[in-house]
């Protein structure tokens, strides 16, 4: 069989709408997972451990910013309890997403930057990334069961300062 060329005119369109076909399908999903963000990032604010913790599996696995490993929904959900009550209490979060990468339909991998005010202290070896701001990088892998996003297991690491020039 050979190949022949397509016409300009007639390739650019079919290329928009391969994209645009590529895209749309991610959307529903996309939309489900910046729901669960949004979701979160309220809870946060308003210092609800049940609500902050209600997205996680049940036996979802999480490494806060210094390095714990939380097994399962529960244990997560008490740690931020006692968060809220004392070094986070009183504080807010804006969540941005930096990027959300589908590793099947089903499963994906979220990275998001964390900026924390109004916080009453930080836990030991974390310091604001300026003053009054601590920064996070947080990545949750989520799965979609059920018919709602659920995550999996989440990782959250502090943002250090910049260095001082010499």
């Amino acid at each position: 069989m050979r190949c022949r060329a397509v016409p300009l005119p007639f390739l650019v369109p079919l290329l928009l709408l391969a994209s645009a076909c590529a895209t749309t399908g991610t959307a529903p999903a996309e939309a489900g997972i910046h729901q669960l963000l949004k979701d979160q990032t309220e809870a946060w604010n308003r210092q609800d451990a049940v609500a902050w913790s209600r997205d996680f599996a049940p036996d979802a696995a999480f490494i806060n910013i210094v390095g714990t490993v939380f097994e399962g929904r529960d244990e997560i959900q008490q740690r931020h309890a006692g968060i809220f009550a004392t070094i986070f209490k009183g504080s807010q979060s804006q969540v941005t997403v930096r990027k959300l990468q589908f590793i099947q339909g089903d499963l994906a991998i979220v990275d998001t930057t964390h900026e924390v005010t109004g916080h009453p202290g930080l836990p030991p070896g974390v310091q604001d990334t300026e003053p009054g701001v601590l920064r996070t990088q947080m990545r949750y892998v989520v799965k979609h069961v059920d018919g709602q996003w659920r995550i999996l297991a989440g990782q959250n690491t502090d943002v250090k300062p910049r260095p001082q020039a010499p």
